[in-house]
């Protein structure tokens, strides 16, 4: 059997197990409450924690975006494996602080914390507002890479027997039917799984790459013959676009809304403790691994440049398949753990973006089984309007990690100042959101995404903070220096 062939066939497999296991988890629901859809009743163990955090945090972006920059970049993109630490470090800034009241308080959105925070204060609805909007564009961005990478993932390995337009459409509607059916114990019951087949799937192929071509000294000679750039120390300004990459991840990648409701739908405060140890180890068995495949691609397949280089996975993926039997059948479980992590940041973006959509921008009540049927309709909607954008297939998926994560960071005094500052008001804090939007969104429009090596999404938080803070600190002195009772004070 050809590997195309072994690439439909399994793929028919993996779906059908979707099937079922959105019937299960159907049946598994205690009712039709936003907290049970959307949280899996807060009842989410170490270790399905585990992997639905770290099937989530490395997705399509990771799998097919971070091996074709590494291949456009060479080894400067090393730095991925330390913004995705600082994903790790950022967290234990929010998470100590946050479950507790959101276990108390029973938070199913992300907009119920900033509600809860700023509860009275003048301009509450309007941070609500904002912040629950740049979610949503930015979930919208998300899942747009996600589909993009199913249907890219999808044509390559099956030899164009599943072409693009077909595999975004259809896994599409398969993530959308077991997220519809199963809510949040769909989504982490799938993510257990396809977490273990991307872990040891990449490093089956990384371990053929590096046997294959005789170590990495090998392949580091190889580059340096082929492209003796992508072997140089790093100048000025690469590492000045290090450190803004490594805050723009680190902090913006804290507001996710799916990883904050993963974070409200732990069991207990311990078992959320040992799966944050558990993915502090994620960066080097996952961001190092892909980085490193993208490297070794750069002897094996010739010059691809722009948005072709998102294809450097499943080429390779090719190549091994054509070694051999094992090494076909070898290919195509990697295959199907990519395009499962894939499919499993797809259906957990879908899921936030209905809570987010229902709860804080439409406004309704987050103990309302209606809740939940509209955010399923939401999310439905939302995902059509995405696969039409998902035929355009010229941009690259690490510029679409850019500008999500630029929206996002906006977020982040609403959350990390705001969880740690007694004195933080909402009004300003809305404001400072407003203007650091419209700048990192004018910078992209006039065509200046960095300033310096830095990310105009970074350099706009600092002019947002400064509002915020600056802001706050003026309202409290004309109010006398009158402090809102927040946190787990109220």
């Amino acid at each position: 059997m050809s590997f195309q062939a072994l690439g439909v066939s399994a793929l028919v497999v993996y779906l059908g197990a979707l099937f079922v296991v959105a019937e299960i988890s159907r049946r598994a629901r205690r009712d039709l409450s936003p907290s049970d859809h959307f949280l899996a009743g807060r009842q989410l163990g170490v270790f399905v924690l585990f992997l639905t955090l770290y099937a989530t945090a490395y997705s399509g972006n990771s799998l097919l975006g971070y091996p074709g920059e590494a291949y456009r970049r060479g080894f400067s993109w090393i730095m991925a494996v330390g913004f995705m630490t600082s994903i790790i470090v950022c967290f234990h800034l929010l998470v100590p602080k946050l479950r507790p009241l959101a276990t108390r308080w029973g938070f199913v959105s992300p907009g119920d914390w900033v509600r809860h925070r700023f509860a009275d204060d003048p301009g509450l609805r309007k941070l609500v507002m904002g912040v629950a909007l740049l979610m949503a564009l930015a979930l919208a961005n998300f899942l747009f890479a996600q589909l993009k990478a199913m249907g890219e993932l999808a044509e390559e390995v099956t030899g164009g027997l599943v072409p693009y337009e077909l595999g975004v459409i259809g896994l599409a509607a398969m993530v959308l039917f077991y997220e519809t059916r199963g809510g949040m114990r769909a989504v982490a019951w799938t993510d257990t799984v396809q977490g273990l087949l991307m872990l040891f799937g990449l490093m089956a192929l990384l371990s053929w790459l590096l046997v294959g071509a005789g170590g990495m000294g090998t392949i580091t000679r190889e580059i340096f013959e082929l492209r003796p750039d992508a072997v140089l120390v790093p100048d000025g300004d690469e590492v000045r676009n290090w450190i803004s990459t490594i805050l723009l991840l680190g902090l913006a990648s804290v507001v996710y809304p799916q990883a904050i409701q993963r974070v409200y739908a732990a069991k207990h405060g311990r078992t959320l403790k040992r799966a944050f140890s558990l993915m502090t180890f994620m960066p080097l068995t996952t961001t190092l691994v892909v980085i490193l495949i993208g490297l070794a691609a750069i002897p094996r397949l010739g010059e691809l440049t722009g948005a072709e280089a998102d294809r450097v996975m499943p080429l390779l993926l090719g190549e091994w398949a054509a070694a051999g039997t094992p090494s076909a059948v070898a290919a195509v479980m990697v295959f199907i753990g990519a395009l499962a992590a894939i499919m499993s940041t797809a259906d957990s973006v879908l899921l936030s973006l209905g809570s987010v959509v229902a709860e804080d921008i439409v406004g309704r009540d987050r103990r309302d089984p209606g809740t939940t049927r509209l955010g399923k309709r939401v999310a439905a909607g939302i995902l059509v309007a995405m696969v039409l954008l998902a035929m355009d297939r010229s941009i690259t998926l690490w510029r679409l990690i850019e500008l999500k994560m630029e929206l996002l960071v906006q977020c982040v005094p609403a959350f990390m100042l705001a969880i740690h500052w007694r004195g933080l008001r909402a009004a300003p804090t809305f404001w400072g959101l407003v203007v650091g939007t419209i700048i990192a969104v004018t910078a992209v429009f006039v065509g200046s995404p960095r300033i310096y090596g830095f990310h105009t999404g970074v350099l706009s938080l600092g002019v947002n903070l400064l509002i915020a803070v600056g802001g706050s600190l003026a309202v409290a002195r004309s109010t006398g220096g009158t402090d809102l009772r927040v946190g787990a004070d109220r």
